[in-house]
């Protein structure tokens, strides 16, 4: 068998290990595919059933569930094997819907927009559809068709409220969308998961305005509801790195290493405790990031980019991460990897893409315009 080995720019890939017995445990698998006696009774049932449409779509969401909570992306392969049987022809709308959340998972946005506009063609005020495409209009940068995404939800909801606010707080109305949403969120009821995601991205919101006391207040509020979610740890551990706080990431992400986006987090944390681990935490990653592009898979391009320049101090690769992530998704933090990229690479001319899109968005954050201004008076 001839293997190939891809070297990813800044990333030398590991040479291969033995391991000493038939005993040794390399790494411990995301469980086959859950903790819960309910969901591996489910898995059974789909096993002696493979073509029963509705356990198929619950067993794939509860699982693209828990890839985003543990932000481990083997539960969406496994979610991938239950709707197996529809990987062609027609499929019923629970198919299409629970296949395009696998498939924006897969960085595969036409997929997932397609088929769900076949589940609202089929059922027209499909929330979960309408929500989810709102959600990848977002990460595109088509902010029109996100709006109206937004406006087929029902009116006087905690999550159609929030999902306008989103829209405007992205294209320059930061301020009054912030403060509309803060109101509706004490007002309004919902359910802890639509609660968790309004608070996250109103402790985003009080950041990029400078409200540092409102925003790590809205982060500890989302933390306090015990749900699971990569995100939310992902974005509280950049508010703490930004604020000089690293021990305190190590305490929030102790034992969730398992992601790869928290996993960065620790490390540059611990990088700037100058702990002893930091040095396996980078080794890790950069393993996990050769690893990735070997099976052809590109999902965390992002993060690639702040290894490449906060870990391996190779701001050339980090651009070219960063760049090929913004091909696909464009939402603002992955502005900041080009901007900061661009920066340290001193290639503001790599920028301009971005640098336009701040401009046509209005976007506000006083981070990413001190970046921008640095990167136009280059260009001078």
């Amino acid at each position: 068998m001839l293997l190939a080995v891809v070297a990813m720019p800044g990333i030398a890939p590991g040479a291969p290990r033995l391991p000493a017995s038939d005993h040794e445990v390399l790494e411990q698998l995301a469980g086959r595919p859950g903790d819960s006696s309910e969901l591996r009774r489910q898995r059974a049932a789909l096993a002696a059933t493979p073509r029963d449409a509705a356990l198929a779509s619950q067993v794939a969401r509860e699982l693209f569930r828990r890839a985003n909570a543990e932000g481990d992306p083997r539960y969406v392969g496994y979610a991938q094997a239950a709707l197996a049987p529809w990987q062609t022809g027609e499929a019923p709308p629970e198919i299409l819907f629970a296949r395009a959340l696998v498939r924006q998972y897969r960085h595969d946005f036409a997929g997932a927009l397609a088929d769900l506009q076949r589940v609202v063609d089929r059922i027209p005020g499909h929330e979960g559809a309408h929500a989810w495409r709102a959600a990848i209009f977002m990460v595109r940068a088509e902010y029109p068709a996100a709006a109206r995404e937004c406006a087929a939800l029902p009116p006087g909801d905690l999550y159609t409220l929030a999902c306008a606010a989103y829209v405007e707080a992205t294209t320059g109305h930061t301020g009054a969308a912030y403060a509309r949403l803060a109101r509706a969120a004490v007002e309004l009821p919902s359910a802890d998961e639509t609660r968790l995601w309004v608070l996250t991205r109103l402790a985003e919101m009080a950041w990029r305005l400078g409200d540092a006391v409102a925003a790590e207040k809205h982060f500890r509020d989302a933390l306090a509801l015990g749900l699971e979610d990569n995100f939310l740890l992902a974005a509280y551990a950049d508010f703490l790195l930004e604020r000089g706080r690293p021990a305190e990431v190590l305490a929030l992400l102790r034992d969730r290493t398992r992601s790869d986006t928290l996993l960065l987090r620790v490390a540059i944390a611990a990088r700037a405790l100058r702990r002893p681990e930091a040095a396996a935490h980078e080794r890790v990653l950069g393993e996990r990031f050769a690893a990735s592009a070997l099976r052809g898979e590109r999902l965390h391009l992002a993060e690639e980019s702040r290894y490449l320049l906060e870990l391996r101090e190779d701001a050339a690769g980090a651009l070219a991460a960063a760049l090929e992530n913004w091909q696909d998704q464009r939402e603002p933090r992955d502005a900041l990897a080009v901007l900061e990229a661009a920066v340290a690479a001193r290639q503001p001319q790599a920028a301009a893409p971005v640098l336009r899109w701040l401009e046509q968005t209005r976007f506000e954050s006083a981070r990413l315009e001190r970046l921008a201004a640095a990167l136009r008076a280059s260009l001078r």
